[in-house]
């Protein structure tokens, strides 16, 4: 069976993040499943500007250009997912703006289309990133991703995990399991649809509808 291609995206780039924590328990959870190849994208590493993407840097959507360099690589790289797993915190009931930035910047090429996302979600107080989690799915929704029902949310993340490096709670680990394997079906549910052929995009669609040219 052909594996996966699971990229992990690391949403917070502060100092003294907490992200560095939860990281290293859930990439080696994902490598060690056996549907997946796991790439992880750290967006302390992405330098990538605030999102200025126009129909004038985009040119042909069919042969798109791009505002700078990084951009063309991010959206590339982001291409090549078969599922995508986020790794956020919660600012101010959503996510954060580097995280939001990142998903704009895949604009030109529809590269988050049809695939499933789910999320790894935590903050130092009791909610433990659901509100970033419910935020990011219509953020998905809007990226014609699929976003998952089953994620992981991790409340008080100071705490959350023992000496060992893994949750001191079963359930944390449990949820994990059962998102990675939501995952791993969707992402190949979704492959195989998407390899019989796809629709348009929407908007490539309604284009086309106000230029007289749908069939």
């Amino acid at each position: 069976m052909d594996m996966l291609n699971l990229k992990i995206v690391i949403g917070s780039t502060r100092p003294g993040r907490a992200a560095d924590q939860v990281t290293s328990w859930i990439v080696p959870a994902a490598r060690a499943h056996d549907r997946f190849d796991v790439e992880v994208a750290d967006l302390r590493e992405w330098d990538l500007p605030i999102f200025s993407e126009t129909q004038a840097t985009v040119g042909d959507f069919r042969n798109p250009t791009f505002s700078a360099p990084v951009v063309e690589r991010w959206n590339s790289m982001i291409t090549g997912g078969d599922a995508f797993l986020f790794i956020t915190p919660e600012y101010n009931h959503s996510v954060p703006a580097v995280l939001k930035n990142a998903i704009d910047t895949v604009f030109a090429t529809f590269a988050f289309r049809t695939k499933p996302v789910a999320c790894v979600a935590y903050s130092g107080g009791i909610a433990g990133g659901t509100r970033a989690i419910e935020h990011l799915a219509h953020i998905a929704i809007e990226a014609e991703m699929v976003p998952l029902r089953n994620n992981v949310i991790i409340p008080f993340v100071g705490s959350t995990f023992g000496p060992d490096g893994q949750p001191a709670d079963h359930r944390t680990t449990a949820a994990a399991k059962i998102m990675l394997d939501d995952l791993a079906w969707w992402g190949t549910t979704l492959r195989q649809a998407r390899s019989a052929g796809t629709l348009p995009p929407a908007i490539m669609r309604l284009v086309a509808a106000s230029e007289g040219t749908a069939k």
